[in-house]
Protein backbone atom coordinates (compact mmCIF):
# COMPACT_ATOMS: atom_id res chain seq x y z
CA UNK A 1 0.00 0.00 0.00
CA UNK A 2 2.86 2.36 0.81
CA UNK A 3 4.50 1.56 -2.55
CA UNK A 4 1.21 2.20 -4.38
CA UNK A 5 0.73 5.46 -2.50
CA UNK A 6 4.28 6.57 -3.31
CA UNK A 7 3.83 5.71 -7.01
CA UNK A 8 0.54 7.57 -7.08
CA UNK A 9 2.15 10.58 -5.42
CA UNK A 10 4.94 10.60 -8.01
CA UNK A 11 2.40 10.39 -10.82
CA UNK A 12 0.36 13.23 -9.32
CA UNK A 13 3.45 15.38 -8.93
CA UNK A 14 4.49 14.72 -12.53
CA UNK A 15 1.00 15.59 -13.81
CA UNK A 16 0.81 18.77 -11.75
CA UNK A 17 4.24 19.87 -12.96
CA UNK A 18 3.24 19.10 -16.54
CA UNK A 19 0.04 21.15 -16.22
CA UNK A 20 1.94 24.07 -14.70
CA UNK A 21 4.50 24.03 -17.55
CA UNK A 22 1.70 23.95 -20.10
CA UNK A 23 0.05 27.04 -18.65
CA UNK A 24 3.36 28.90 -18.58
CA UNK A 25 4.20 27.90 -22.15
CA UNK A 26 3.37 29.76 -25.35
CA UNK A 27 0.87 29.02 -28.07
CA UNK A 28 -2.63 28.21 -26.81
CA UNK A 29 -1.98 26.93 -23.25
CA UNK A 30 -5.66 26.47 -22.33
CA UNK A 31 -6.40 24.19 -25.27
CA UNK A 32 -3.20 22.19 -24.73
CA UNK A 33 -3.98 21.82 -21.02
CA UNK A 34 -7.48 20.44 -21.68
CA UNK A 35 -6.06 18.03 -24.25
CA UNK A 36 -3.48 16.80 -21.74
CA UNK A 37 -6.17 16.17 -19.12
CA UNK A 38 -8.25 14.25 -21.67
CA UNK A 39 -5.29 12.06 -22.66
CA UNK A 40 -4.00 11.52 -19.11
CA UNK A 41 -7.34 10.27 -17.81
CA UNK A 42 -8.61 8.54 -20.96
CA UNK A 43 -11.65 10.77 -21.39
CA UNK A 44 -13.94 11.41 -24.34
CA UNK A 45 -14.04 15.18 -23.86
CA UNK A 46 -12.98 17.90 -21.44
CA UNK A 47 -14.81 21.24 -21.31
CA UNK A 48 -14.22 24.40 -19.35
CA UNK A 49 -17.70 25.81 -18.72
CA UNK A 50 -18.48 29.35 -17.66
CA UNK A 51 -21.80 30.81 -16.52
CA UNK A 52 -22.74 34.01 -18.32
CA UNK A 53 -26.13 35.68 -17.80
CA UNK A 54 -27.38 32.56 -15.95
CA UNK A 55 -26.48 30.30 -18.89
CA UNK A 56 -23.56 27.89 -19.22
CA UNK A 57 -21.25 28.41 -22.20
CA UNK A 58 -18.10 26.58 -23.25
CA UNK A 59 -15.07 28.79 -22.77
CA UNK A 60 -12.89 26.02 -24.25
CA UNK A 61 -13.17 22.30 -24.96
CA UNK A 62 -11.45 19.34 -26.56
CA UNK A 63 -12.59 15.91 -27.70
CA UNK A 64 -15.91 14.58 -29.00
CA UNK A 65 -19.33 15.39 -27.53
CA UNK A 66 -18.19 18.19 -25.18
CA UNK A 67 -20.52 19.10 -22.33
CA UNK A 68 -22.76 22.15 -22.49
CA UNK A 69 -23.76 21.96 -18.82
CA UNK A 70 -22.10 20.57 -15.68
CA UNK A 71 -25.07 18.21 -15.23
CA UNK A 72 -24.08 16.42 -18.45
CA UNK A 73 -20.60 15.57 -17.13
CA UNK A 74 -19.50 12.21 -15.76
CA UNK A 75 -17.13 14.15 -13.51
CA UNK A 76 -17.85 17.77 -12.57
CA UNK A 77 -15.01 19.74 -10.98
CA UNK A 78 -16.08 23.19 -9.73
CA UNK A 79 -13.37 25.85 -9.91
CA UNK A 80 -15.61 28.72 -8.80
CA UNK A 81 -19.38 29.05 -8.65
CA UNK A 82 -19.37 30.25 -12.27
CA UNK A 83 -16.56 28.10 -13.73
CA UNK A 84 -16.57 24.29 -13.88
CA UNK A 85 -14.35 21.67 -15.51
CA UNK A 86 -16.70 19.10 -17.07
CA UNK A 87 -15.30 15.66 -17.97
CA UNK A 88 -17.13 13.15 -20.14
CA UNK A 89 -16.17 9.55 -20.91
CA UNK A 90 -15.99 7.71 -17.57
CA UNK A 91 -16.14 8.19 -13.86
CA UNK A 92 -12.86 8.59 -11.99
CA UNK A 93 -11.73 7.35 -8.57
CA UNK A 94 -11.73 9.71 -5.62
CA UNK A 95 -7.92 9.80 -5.35
CA UNK A 96 -7.78 11.60 -8.72
CA UNK A 97 -9.83 14.48 -7.34
CA UNK A 98 -6.84 16.47 -6.12
CA UNK A 99 -5.13 16.37 -9.54
CA UNK A 100 -8.38 17.31 -11.28
CA UNK A 101 -8.96 20.24 -8.94
CA UNK A 102 -5.42 21.45 -9.61
CA UNK A 103 -5.94 21.03 -13.37
CA UNK A 104 -9.22 22.97 -13.13
CA UNK A 105 -7.45 25.77 -11.29
CA UNK A 106 -4.71 25.85 -13.95
CA UNK A 107 -7.40 25.95 -16.67
CA UNK A 108 -9.01 28.97 -15.04
CA UNK A 109 -5.60 30.64 -14.78
CA UNK A 110 -4.93 29.93 -18.47
CA UNK A 111 -8.34 31.35 -19.39
CA UNK A 112 -7.65 34.55 -17.49
CA UNK A 113 -4.20 34.86 -19.05
CA UNK A 114 -5.72 34.35 -22.49
CA UNK A 115 -8.25 37.11 -21.92
CA UNK A 116 -5.68 39.46 -20.41
CA UNK A 117 -3.42 38.92 -23.44
CA UNK A 118 -6.33 39.65 -25.79
CA UNK A 119 -7.22 42.79 -23.83
CA UNK A 120 -3.59 43.91 -23.86
CA UNK A 121 -3.32 43.33 -27.59
CA UNK A 122 -6.53 45.27 -28.19
CA UNK A 123 -5.33 48.11 -25.96
CA UNK A 124 -2.03 48.24 -27.84
CA UNK A 125 -3.85 48.26 -31.17
CA UNK A 126 -6.08 51.10 -30.01
CA UNK A 127 -3.09 53.02 -28.67
CA UNK A 128 -1.26 52.57 -31.98
CA UNK A 129 -4.34 53.69 -33.89
CA UNK A 130 -4.74 56.73 -31.66
CA UNK A 131 -1.07 57.58 -32.02
CA UNK A 132 -1.31 57.24 -35.78
CA UNK A 133 -4.45 59.37 -35.91
CA UNK A 134 -2.82 62.09 -33.81
CA UNK A 135 0.31 62.05 -35.93
CA UNK A 136 -1.74 62.16 -39.12
CA UNK A 137 -3.73 65.15 -37.94
CA UNK A 138 -0.60 67.06 -36.99
CA UNK A 139 1.16 66.18 -40.24
CA UNK A 140 -1.76 66.84 -42.55
CA UNK A 141 -1.90 70.52 -41.57
CA UNK A 142 1.16 71.16 -43.72
CA UNK A 143 1.52 68.21 -46.03
CA UNK A 144 -1.95 68.29 -47.54
CA UNK A 145 -2.08 72.07 -47.63
CA UNK A 146 0.99 72.37 -49.86
CA UNK A 147 -0.34 70.54 -52.96
CA UNK A 148 -3.84 71.96 -52.38
CA UNK A 149 -2.44 75.49 -52.32
CA UNK A 150 -0.51 74.80 -55.49
CA UNK A 151 -3.60 73.41 -57.26
CA UNK A 152 -5.67 76.42 -56.16
CA UNK A 153 -2.98 78.78 -57.47
CA UNK A 154 -3.03 77.01 -60.83
CA UNK A 155 -6.80 77.41 -61.22
CA UNK A 156 -6.59 81.00 -59.98
CA UNK A 157 -3.98 81.82 -62.62
CA UNK A 158 -5.99 80.16 -65.38
CA UNK A 159 -9.20 81.96 -64.42
CA UNK A 160 -7.63 85.43 -64.04
CA UNK A 161 -9.16 87.79 -66.63
CA UNK A 162 -6.65 90.58 -66.13
CA UNK A 163 -3.63 88.44 -67.05
CA UNK A 164 -2.87 87.28 -70.57
CA UNK A 165 -1.04 83.95 -70.46
CA UNK A 166 1.04 82.65 -73.31
CA UNK A 167 0.67 79.06 -74.44
CA UNK A 168 3.93 78.19 -72.71
CA UNK A 169 2.80 79.80 -69.43
CA UNK A 170 -0.51 77.96 -69.58
CA UNK A 171 1.28 74.67 -70.20
CA UNK A 172 3.60 75.33 -67.25
CA UNK A 173 0.64 76.04 -64.95
CA UNK A 174 -1.16 72.88 -66.06
CA UNK A 175 2.01 70.84 -65.55
CA UNK A 176 2.40 72.24 -62.02
CA UNK A 177 -1.22 71.43 -61.27
CA UNK A 178 -0.83 67.89 -62.56
CA UNK A 179 2.31 67.38 -60.46
CA UNK A 180 0.57 68.66 -57.33
CA UNK A 181 -2.44 66.45 -58.01
CA UNK A 182 -0.21 63.39 -58.38
CA UNK A 183 1.56 64.30 -55.14
CA UNK A 184 -1.78 64.70 -53.37
CA UNK A 185 -3.04 61.39 -54.74
CA UNK A 186 0.09 59.56 -53.58
CA UNK A 187 -0.14 61.16 -50.16
CA UNK A 188 -3.78 60.14 -49.73
CA UNK A 189 -2.99 56.57 -50.85
CA UNK A 190 -0.23 56.28 -48.26
CA UNK A 191 -2.46 57.72 -45.54
CA UNK A 192 -5.17 55.18 -46.32
CA UNK A 193 -2.64 52.35 -46.46
CA UNK A 194 -1.20 53.39 -43.08
CA UNK A 195 -4.67 53.37 -41.56
CA UNK A 196 -5.34 49.91 -42.98
CA UNK A 197 -2.06 48.61 -41.57
CA UNK A 198 -2.73 50.15 -38.14
CA UNK A 199 -6.17 48.53 -37.92
CA UNK A 200 -5.02 45.14 -39.22
CA UNK A 201 -7.24 45.41 -42.30
CA UNK A 202 -4.56 44.32 -44.79
CA UNK A 203 -5.30 40.75 -45.90
CA UNK A 204 -2.85 39.67 -48.63
CA UNK A 205 -3.83 37.22 -51.37
CA UNK A 206 -0.60 35.28 -51.87
CA UNK A 207 0.29 33.58 -55.15
CA UNK A 208 3.44 32.91 -57.21
CA UNK A 209 4.52 36.04 -59.06
CA UNK A 210 7.70 37.21 -60.80
CA UNK A 211 9.58 40.32 -59.75
CA UNK A 212 10.09 41.30 -63.39
CA UNK A 213 6.38 41.75 -64.15
CA UNK A 214 5.58 43.57 -60.91
CA UNK A 215 8.54 45.94 -61.25
CA UNK A 216 7.43 46.94 -64.75
CA UNK A 217 3.92 47.74 -63.50
CA UNK A 218 5.21 49.63 -60.47
CA UNK A 219 7.62 51.80 -62.47
CA UNK A 220 4.86 52.76 -64.89
CA UNK A 221 2.98 54.32 -61.97
CA UNK A 222 5.96 56.33 -60.68
CA UNK A 223 6.87 59.77 -61.99
CA UNK A 224 10.34 59.30 -63.46
CA UNK A 225 10.10 55.51 -63.40
CA UNK A 226 11.21 55.30 -67.03
CA UNK A 227 14.67 56.53 -65.96
CA UNK A 228 15.22 53.66 -63.52
CA UNK A 229 17.77 51.06 -64.61
CA UNK A 230 16.29 47.56 -64.27
CA UNK A 231 18.34 44.35 -64.26
CA UNK A 232 16.10 41.38 -63.41
CA UNK A 233 16.66 37.95 -64.97
CA UNK A 234 13.30 36.46 -65.96
CA UNK A 235 14.73 33.03 -65.10
CA UNK A 236 14.75 33.87 -61.39
CA UNK A 237 12.26 31.90 -59.27
CA UNK A 238 8.87 33.45 -58.65
CA UNK A 239 8.09 34.74 -55.16
CA UNK A 240 5.04 34.18 -52.98
CA UNK A 241 3.39 37.59 -52.76
CA UNK A 242 0.28 39.69 -53.24
CA UNK A 243 0.68 41.41 -56.62
CA UNK A 244 -1.07 44.62 -55.54
CA UNK A 245 0.81 44.98 -52.24
CA UNK A 246 4.16 44.18 -53.87
CA UNK A 247 3.50 46.72 -56.64
CA UNK A 248 2.69 49.43 -54.08
CA UNK A 249 5.78 48.50 -52.08
CA UNK A 250 8.12 48.79 -55.06
CA UNK A 251 6.47 52.02 -56.24
CA UNK A 252 6.87 53.63 -52.81
CA UNK A 253 10.51 52.61 -52.46
CA UNK A 254 11.41 53.67 -56.01
CA UNK A 255 9.59 57.00 -55.58
CA UNK A 256 11.54 57.60 -52.35
CA UNK A 257 14.81 56.78 -54.13
CA UNK A 258 14.05 59.09 -57.06
CA UNK A 259 13.17 62.01 -54.79
CA UNK A 260 16.10 61.62 -52.41
CA UNK A 261 18.69 59.58 -54.30
CA UNK A 262 20.14 62.08 -56.73
CA UNK A 263 18.24 60.81 -59.77
CA UNK A 264 20.23 57.60 -60.42
CA UNK A 265 18.25 54.56 -59.34
CA UNK A 266 18.87 50.90 -60.20
CA UNK A 267 16.68 47.86 -59.51
CA UNK A 268 18.26 44.39 -59.40
CA UNK A 269 17.16 40.96 -58.16
CA UNK A 270 19.01 37.84 -57.02
CA UNK A 271 18.39 34.63 -55.05
CA UNK A 272 19.71 34.06 -51.57
CA UNK A 273 18.95 31.14 -49.22
CA UNK A 274 15.51 30.17 -50.48
CA UNK A 275 14.43 33.77 -51.01
CA UNK A 276 14.55 36.24 -53.88
CA UNK A 277 15.88 39.68 -52.96
CA UNK A 278 15.03 42.84 -54.87
CA UNK A 279 17.53 45.68 -54.41
CA UNK A 280 16.53 49.26 -55.14
CA UNK A 281 19.71 51.32 -55.01
CA UNK A 282 20.34 55.05 -55.32
CA UNK A 283 23.50 57.14 -55.10
CA UNK A 284 22.22 59.98 -52.95
CA UNK A 285 23.40 61.08 -49.50
CA UNK A 286 22.25 57.83 -47.89
CA UNK A 287 21.30 57.54 -44.23
CA UNK A 288 23.11 58.83 -41.16
CA UNK A 289 24.99 56.19 -39.22
CA UNK A 290 22.64 54.08 -37.10
CA UNK A 291 19.48 55.36 -38.84
CA UNK A 292 18.75 52.24 -40.95
CA UNK A 293 15.94 50.98 -38.68
CA UNK A 294 14.28 54.36 -38.15
CA UNK A 295 14.06 54.91 -41.93
CA UNK A 296 10.95 52.68 -41.97
CA UNK A 297 9.19 54.40 -39.07
CA UNK A 298 6.09 56.48 -39.90
CA UNK A 299 6.61 60.21 -40.46
CA UNK A 300 10.36 59.82 -40.95
CA UNK A 301 11.81 61.69 -43.91
CA UNK A 302 15.31 61.05 -45.13
CA UNK A 303 17.29 63.08 -42.62
CA UNK A 304 14.13 65.16 -42.04
CA UNK A 305 15.49 67.71 -44.48
CA UNK A 306 13.31 70.72 -45.25
CA UNK A 307 13.45 69.99 -48.98
CA UNK A 308 11.37 66.83 -48.68
CA UNK A 309 7.62 66.66 -49.15
CA UNK A 310 4.95 64.33 -47.82
CA UNK A 311 4.45 62.94 -44.37
CA UNK A 312 7.20 60.35 -44.69
CA UNK A 313 4.91 57.31 -44.93
CA UNK A 314 6.25 55.67 -48.10
CA UNK A 315 8.86 53.38 -46.52
CA UNK A 316 6.64 52.74 -43.48
CA UNK A 317 3.83 51.52 -45.75
CA UNK A 318 6.33 49.41 -47.71
CA UNK A 319 7.53 47.75 -44.50
CA UNK A 320 3.97 46.98 -43.40
CA UNK A 321 3.04 45.48 -46.77
CA UNK A 322 6.17 43.31 -46.93
CA UNK A 323 5.61 42.06 -43.37
CA UNK A 324 2.02 41.13 -44.30
CA UNK A 325 3.44 38.95 -47.09
CA UNK A 326 5.83 37.15 -44.70
CA UNK A 327 8.76 39.03 -46.18
CA UNK A 328 11.55 41.25 -44.95
CA UNK A 329 12.68 44.74 -45.90
CA UNK A 330 15.88 46.43 -44.79
CA UNK A 331 18.14 49.35 -45.61
CA UNK A 332 21.81 49.02 -46.59
CA UNK A 333 24.54 51.36 -47.76
CA UNK A 334 25.05 51.44 -51.53
CA UNK A 335 28.68 50.73 -52.48
CA UNK A 336 30.18 54.07 -53.42
CA UNK A 337 27.56 56.01 -51.46
CA UNK A 338 23.79 56.08 -51.29
CA UNK A 339 20.96 53.95 -49.96
CA UNK A 340 19.85 50.46 -51.00
CA UNK A 341 16.48 49.11 -49.87
CA UNK A 342 16.28 45.30 -50.01
CA UNK A 343 12.90 43.57 -50.36
CA UNK A 344 13.21 39.85 -49.57
CA UNK A 345 10.35 37.40 -50.18
CA UNK A 346 10.10 33.58 -50.10
CA UNK A 347 10.96 31.91 -53.40
CA UNK A 348 8.44 29.49 -54.92
CA UNK A 349 10.02 25.97 -55.02
CA UNK A 350 10.63 24.71 -58.53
Amino acid sequence: RRADAAARARTEAALLASYARTVLGGGDPLQRLLEKVRENFGLESVSLLEKRDDEWVRAACTGERPCDDPDEADVDVPVTDDVHLALRGRTLPAHDQRVLEAAAGQALLALRQQRMAAQTQEAQRRAATTELRTALLSALGHDLRTPLTSIKAVFGGLRAHDISLSEADTEELLSAGEESTDRLSGLVDNLLDSSRLATGAVQPVLRPIGYDEVVATALAAVDGGAKVAVDIDDRLPAVTADAGLLERTIANVVDNALRHGGGEVAVRASTYGGRVELRIADHGPGLPKGAADSAFAPFQRLGDRNTTTGVGLGLSVAKGFVAAMDGDIRAEDTPGGGLTVVVSLPAVPR
